[in-house]
C-alpha cells in the first residue's frame, strides 16, 4: 500500500483514495500528450474518480490528436474527420503515474495511453509511439534509460501581456548572459527554487538549476529514468513550469528560437541497460565501448536526417540550427565534442550518449522514439560507427540536418527506415502534421515581412 514503483512521493491508488476521503484531495487531472507535447484531458471530482472514473474510465475525443498548435480541426488525417464523425479515445489511466500537483490546491494527475472504443492502442499517440519502442529493447533483453535537459527563457512579463502586446518588448528576467553564473541565478532563484521543490514533491529527482547564454533563460536538471518515466516528468515539469510562472505574473517559453540569441536545447541522454540493470554499452573489462554501443550510436546517425521531424517538430525549430551556436548542424559524433550532434560522454555505468539536435520545442515521445528507435535499428543491422569527429563539427564535411520543416518532411516521409520502424500509419499522420504547420506558415505574414517591405518595396 505504500510503496511506490517510481517514488515514494508519489501515491499509489489506495493512498489516493484514502486522500480522497479525507478530504486531502479533491480534484483529479487525467491527461494525455497530443501530438506538440501538450498535456490535454480533464479535471474530475475526487468522489466520482475514486467511486466511478477509477474502474469505469473516461474518454476523450479523438480530434485531440488532429489538430494544430492553434486546436483547429484539419482535414486529411486518417483516424479522424468529420466523415468519421470524430469519435471518442479512450484513456487507460498509468496508475504508476498518480502524483500530487503541489502548486495547485488538493489536486493530483495521472497520466495515460490511449486506446481506441473498439480496443487496441492508438498507434500514433506519442506515448504509445514511445512504448511501442520501449517493448522493442525489452524483447531484446534491453532497458532504455533517458534524461532530458531542457532549456527555457523567463520572461518578467505575463502571458497575457505578452499576447495583448504582440509578443515585442518582452522584458526578460535577466538582462545579460548568465550562463554559470550564481548572481544570475540567484536574480530569478525565488521561481526556479519553487519549481525544483514543487517537482520533488511531485516525485521527480531534482538534481541542479544553472543560467544559460541567452537573456533569462535557465535550465533545470532531473535524474534519467526509464525512457517512459522520464517522457511523463518532462511533460508535467514542462507544464508546471509555465503555470507556476504564470502565478507569479512572468512567463515561460520553451521555443527553440524565440529571438536572435542562443535558442533552447532538449539535449537527450541515452544509454541501454540489461533488463537485470547490467551495463550493455561498456566493456569494464577492456575499460571501452562494447561493440553493441557503437551500433547504437551508429543507428541513431544513420537516421537522424529521416527522423529530424521527430526532434525538431516546428517551423521554428530549424532556426536553431546555426554554425558555431552549440546547436549542431553535422551529423557527426565525437568524443566530448559539443560541436557535434552526437556527444559520448561517461564511463562504466555513466557511458551514455547526448543527442544534442532536439530543441526545447520537442515532444519528447517522439524525440525520445526517435532515438530509440534508430539505435535499435542500428543494432538490428549491425551498422558500423564512422569515424568520430575530433576537432570542429561545423566545419566538416558530415552531412548536414535539414533546414527547413519541409526538408526534414520530405526526408520523413519518404524514409524507407521509418517505414519500417514506425509503420505507415504514424508516417502518414506526422507526415500530415508537417503538411498542415508548413502551409499554416506559408499562409503567414510576418512582422519581418512588413518591416523590410513596407515603405521600401
Amino acid at each position: 500500500m505504500n510503496s511506490h514503483p517510481r517514488s515514494e512521493k508519489m501515491l499509489t491508488v489506495e493512498q489516493l483514495r484514502q486522500a480522497v476521503r479525507a478530504g486531502e484531495i479533491d480534484s483529479v487531472i487525467l491527461s494525455f500528450t497530443d501530438m506538440q507535447g501538450r498535456l490535454q484531458g480533464k479535471v474530475i471530482h475526487g468522489g466520482f474518480f475514486v467511486d466511478s472514473a477509477l474502474e469505469e474510465g473516461s474518454e476523450a475525443c479523438n480530434y485531440l490528436l488532429a489538430v494544430d498548435t492553434d486546436m483547429r480541426t484539419v482535414d486529411g488525417y486518417a483516424m479522424t474527420s468529420w466523415d468519421k464523425g470524430y469519435g471518442d479515445m479512450v484513456f487507460d489511466l498509468d496508475l504508476d503515474t498518480i502524483r500530487r500537483v503541489p502548486y495547485l490546491e488538493k489536486t493530483a494527475m495521472i497520466q495515460a495511453d490511449l486506446n481506441h472504443t473498439a480496443g487496441g492502442r492508438v498507434a500514433v499517440s506519442p506515448r504509445s509511439l514511445l512504448r511501442a519502442q520501449q517493448e522493442k529493447a525489452g524483447k531484446l533483453g534491453f532497458k532504455a534509460v533517458a534524461g532530458t535537459e531542457l532549456e527555457f527563457m523567463i520572461y518578467n512579463t505575463s502571458y497575457e501581456d505578452a499576447q495583448n502586446g504582440h509578443y515585442l518588448n518582452l522584458a526578460p528576467a535577466n538582462l545579460y548572459n548568465v550562463d554559470y553564473s550564481i548572481l544570475g541565478s540567484m536574480r530569478v532563484e525565488p521561481l526556479l527554487r519553487d519549481i525544483r521543490n514543487a517537482m520533488y514533491e511531485a516525485g521527480m529527482i531534482v538534481e541542479s538549476a544553472k543560467g544559460e547564454c541567452n537573456l533569462g533563460q535557465h535550465e533545470i536538471a532531473f535524474k534519467y529514468d526509464d525512457v517512459i518515466t522520464t517522457a511523463d516528468n518532462h511533460t508535467f515539469y514542462k507544464l508546471s513550469a509555465k503555470q507556476m510562472a504564470a502565478q507569479r505574473g512572468q512567463s515561460i517559453t520553451f521555443m527553440a528560437k524565440p529571438n536572435e540569441r542562443d535558442g533552447s536545447s532538449c539535449h537527450i541522454h541515452m544509454s541501454l541497460r540489461g533488463l537485470d540493470g547490467a551495463m550493455a554499452f561498456w566493456d569494464a573489462e577492456k575499460g571501452e565501448r562494447t561493440p553493441l554501443y557503437d551500433h547504437f550510436i551508429a543507428g541513431v546517425l544513420a537516421t537522424m536526417r529521416d527522423f529530424t521531424l521527430f526532434y525538431a517538430p516546428n517551423i521554428n525549430s530549424y532556426k536553431r540550427f546555426a554554425k558555431g551556436s552549440f546547436a549542431p548542424t553535422a551529423v557527426a559524433w565525437g568524443l566530448d565534442n559539443r560541436s557535434c550532434s552526437v556527444r559520448l560522454v561517461g564511463k562504466g555505468h555513466s557511458a551514455r550518449m547526448e543527442n544534442r539536435l532536439p530543441g526545447a520545442d520537442a515532444n519528447p515521445y517522439l524525440a525520445l522514439s526517435a532515438m530509440l528507435a534508430g539505435g535499435l535499428y542500428g543494432i538490428k543491422h549491425q551498422l558500423e560507427l564512422p569515424a568520430k569527429v575530433d576537432g570542429n563539427a561545423y566545419e566538416s564535411d558530415a552531412l548536414h540536418v535539414p533546414h527547413t520543416m519541409a526538408e526534414a518532411r520530405d526526408l520523413f516521409a519518404n524514409s524507407e527506415i521509418a517505414l519500417e520502424v514506425f509503420g505507415q500509419e504514424v508516417v502518414d499522420h506526422y507526415t500530415h502534421y508537417a503538411d498542415v504547420e508548413i502551409e499554416t506558415f506559408n499562409a503567414a505574414i510576418t512582422d519581418w515581412e512588413v518591416r523590410r517591405g513596407f515603405e521600401r518595396h
